[in-house]
């Protein structure tokens, strides 16, 4: 029997263009262009006033002078009105102690979040789930990362991990799992005979043809 209530959830793809978008916000209206020449975090959250959406919004605002400092940008959104979320951040502020920098999306008619992919009628109609979006300076979508509404994310990770982005755009490597600064880094594998048996006389740290780290 075909399930009524389903519905097919779009997805952008990485590598190319980010979903374009001109929003209200917090900060007055706001669109893709705006961050050109900058990385963009784009992170949606189910409701405001809820729990683990403090804590997340506490989270990133701690880690916000970091991802300036990383030429990184941050613009939140849920489908809640301006008034919501301007209430919800004084409200924060009040309780927490904690201002809140960065903008928030106004999204009441679901266009941004249907173009990014966040809402997912299986989790709920008409909330966005936890998704958060990597943007590069030319617009590219870099990474997507989706958690359930009942765990929040991890700010840490996300500095992370576009540490590790702009490091592997500077220098053309990969890196390991769990790759922090400091660490070495993956050399890319070669990619015809000659090149094979080049690879160990090249200087590398080598456990086999197809894999080599460095030193940066």
């Amino acid at each position: 029997m075909q399930d009524t209530n389903s519905a097919t959830v779009a997805f952008p793809r990485l590598n190319e263009p980010a979903p374009d978008f001109k929003a209200k916000t917090t900060h007055g209206e706001r669109s893709l262009a705006d961050y050109k020449g900058k990385w963009l975090i784009l992170f949606s959250h189910p409701a405001d006033f809820t729990p683990v959406c403090t804590t997340e919004f506490i989270g990133f605002q701690k880690a916000a002078d970091t991802f300036r400092g990383m030429n990184c940008e941050l613009i939140g959104l849920s489908i809640d009105s301006l008034y919501s979320h301007l209430a919800w951040t004084q409200n924060i502020q009040e309780k927490f102690g904690v201002e809140i920098s960065f903008p928030i999306i106004e999204d009441i008619k679901m266009d941004v979040a249907r173009a990014y992919g966040m809402v997912h009628p299986g989790a709920a109609d008409t909330q966005a789930v936890r998704a958060t979006f990597f943007i590069d300076p030319n617009g590219i979508l870099r990474a997507m990362v989706y958690y359930p509404m009942s765990n929040g994310r991890s700010i840490d990770e996300f500095v992370r991990l576009l540490t590790a982005m702009q490091t592997s755009d500077a220098n053309q490597v990969a890196t390991p799992e769990g790759w922090t600064p400091g660490c070495d880094v993956i050399v890319p594998p070669p990619k015809s005979p000659d090149a094979i048996k080049q690879r160990m006389g090249e200087g590398y740290k080598t456990t086999d043809w197809y894999f080599s780290t460095k030193s940066l």
